[in-house]
């Protein structure tokens, strides 16, 4: 038996990120969508009940999963509907925009006994793979500094929601989710934090540029952000007392489902080696192979948390807390100072 899944929204995420994997799963079938976009729809999915609207859907179609790919503002009422009309979550990141209303929905799925995930699927990307593997096998001895990278070159402000004016709008809720979302998995809460939130290009309204700096007892964990890196992306810089490990470039995924290539392939997601990262020891340098990124194994997951109902894997909680630390980089950049972490996971 199939899990019954509809998607509110029929933009990029959903396109890119979410069908791919639910119509070439062996567990989830595309049920419904919901979009303004009725012939797209038709033509592109003509077999799956098209709603105008994502209340509609979410009350009227009979799905037992909904997805949630519309605008960040509108994630808290859309999947507080879906709870309490007994629907699985799946919320693309950010979260929430609010903090308060993660924790009410997060009560609410444990009253309702639901599943409510946040997709974080860069959790599955090869490079972080490889750093994580590194670490565990201690190959970088005890990690000292940790700096993640997520910059692009967009010179110029794009008319589109995520740039705008707009709660929730603007990279630090676009991308600091992701870096955010790693290293909380990697080393929990920080002590404390410092942040730089800028918006520095011509006519920017919403922030397009981030500097995070977690810290720890004994490490510096470094988040950063811009839109003004046209050349080689740092992507990872790791260093400890045994080594350190620098990768350049982003994990291919994103760019083969981008290209409409499905995952179906068993080298789909792999890197090329001329991207492989490097491990320096202060003597040598050693050409590490990356892991193969592996955005299928979320939905597998998934899955299985829905079917078992053991939540706790794919549980929203650590997406609370990294909501909990954006709002907090917001009052650092606000106060100028370095704010202390008084919450726990």
């Amino acid at each position: 038996m199939k899990i019954k899944t509809a998607i509110v929204g029929y933009g990029f995420s959903a396109k890119t990120f979410h069908i791919p994997f639910i119509t070439t799963s062996d567990v989830f079938v595309l049920h419904a969508l919901s979009s303004s976009q009725s012939d797209a729809v038709s033509q592109d999915s003509p077999q799956v009940q098209h709603f105008h609207t994502a209340d509609e859907m979410i009350r009227n179609s009979g799905a037992e999963l909904i997805i949630i790919t519309a605008p960040n503002d509108v994630h808290y009422a859309l999947a507080k509907l879906a709870l309490e009309n007994n629907k699985h979550v799946l919320i693309e990141k950010p979260f929430v925009t609010r903090s308060k209303d993660g924790a009410v929905l997060i009560e609410l799925a444990k009253e309702k006994g639901l599943l409510l995930s946040v997709y974080q699927n860069r959790r599955y990307d090869g490079d972080f793979l490889t750093v994580k593997k590194l670490i565990d096998e201690k190959r970088l001895g005890n990690v000292r500094v940790y700096e993640s990278h997520f910059d692009r070159f967009r010179p110029q402000v794009q008319q589109r929601w995520r740039e705008q004016t707009s709660d929730g709008g603007g990279i630090l809720y676009d991308l600091a989710p992701h870096l955010l979302d790693q290293a909380l998995s990697l080393f929990g809460l920080p002590q404390s934090l410092s942040a730089r939130c800028q918006s520095m290009r011509e006519q920017a309204s919403t922030t397009d540029y981030f500097h995070l700096v977690l810290h720890y007892q004994k490490l510096e964990v470094i988040l950063h952000a811009s839109l003004f890196c046209a050349g080689p992306n740092l992507r990872f810089q790791v260093q400890g007392d045994k080594g350190s490990y620098v990768k350049q470039g982003l994990d291919p995924q994103e760019d083969c489902l981008r290209a409409g290539e499905l995952p179906t392939k068993p080298n789909w997601g792999a890197e090329k080696s001329e991207d492989f990262g490097k491990f320096y020891d202060g003597k040598k340098v050693e050409v590490i192979t990356s892991e193969k990124g592996c955005y299928p194994d979320f939905f597998i997951d998934l899955a299985q948390a829905i079917v078992t109902g053991d939540y706790t894997q794919m549980s929203a909680k650590q997406s609370l807390n990294t909501i909990k630390l954006i709002e907090l980089a917001l009052e650092s950049q606000a106060t100028g100072k370095r704010l202390e972490v008084n919450f726990e996971c």
